[in-house]
């Protein structure tokens, strides 16, 4: 019988392992939270660059129309005739200020 132990409950080392999961699993729980977060904000963030690229690249099509107009023959006559400038066959007839 010296050599029996009789076992009332949990010894040290069944104690020690509980404890340290409990602090593995409250650590592991907090770092989840911490990185849903953490989504949550790159994703809200991805949304608005995905918008801010549709954004520019519709001003991109803007620009290359309007740079293919400025160098139409249209825009050219548009801008000679704010200028005032005309072609040599053309009479240009103004409204009287009556």
């Amino acid at each position: 019988m010296a050599g029996k132990r009789k076992k009332n409950g949990y010894n040290a080392g069944t104690m020690s392992i509980i404890f340290i999961v409990l602090v593995f699993v409250v650590v592991m729980s907090i770092q989840i939270y911490k990185l849903k977060e953490k989504d949550d904000l790159l994703a809200e963030r991805e949304e608005n660059l995905m918008q801010q690229l549709t954004e520019e690249m519709q001003r991109e099509e803007e620009l290359e129309e309007l740079d293919l107009y400025t160098k139409s023959m249209e825009y050219i006559k548009d801008m000679a005739n704010k200028l005032g400038l005309v072609f040599e066959n053309e009479i240009i007839f103004k409204e009287s200020d009556e």
